[in-house]
């Protein structure tokens, strides 16, 4: 590739009715101040677009990075959700299992309520039957009595006990 300053020192050899040399000298300043431009900008594009290269390569390593940040992302929030289920399913088992084993043994407890009543009756039922019982032979014992001696005769004894005394 020329260069400007190859342009710039560029010779002609002379002939006759050649270019005019200030015609040719004006054209390649001319060419070399161009061609300068164009080789800057040139550079100024390479720079950029390396840099835009790096930029690039820069986001697609962040692209990668953010797939796989959503891949795990994805599957932690799977596993979670998995999780979650399963440990829901444990507590309702559980509350299920307490709630029968709570059931059993409040039936048991009403049937111990029940069996003691029903004891308790028998109790009473007995007691009752036995204070009719005791109470009817107190009665029995007093008609007996009042049959057997009459009051006057016991105010006798009484009274002649004391004159005895």
């Amino acid at each position: 590739m020329l260069t400007p300053l190859e342009i710039h020192e560029k010779e002609f050899s002379k002939s006759f009715r050649g270019y005019n040399e200030n015609e040719v000298d004006e054209f390649l300043d001319q060419v070399v101040r161009d061609f300068e431009d164009l080789l800057k900008e040139n550079s100024v594009l390479k720079e950029q677009l390396r840099s835009t290269n790096d930029e690039l390569e820069r986001y697609k390593g962040l692209e990668a990075t953010l797939r796989n940040a959503l891949v795990i992302a994805q599957g932690t929030a799977e596993e979670l959700k998995a999780n979650a289920h399963k440990e829901a399913a444990m507590i309702v088992e559980r509350a299920r299992a307490d709630a029968d084993r709570i059931v059993r043994e409040a039936e048991e407890k009403a049937a111990k309520v029940a069996e003691r009543i029903r004891e308790l009756e028998r109790e009473r039922d007995l007691f009752m039957v036995r204070m009719k019982g005791l109470v009817q032979a107190y009665l029995d014992l007093l008609d007996r009595g009042m049959k057997e001696t009459p009051f006057s005769d016991g105010v006798t004894e009484v009274a002649a006990g004391r004159s005895d005394g």
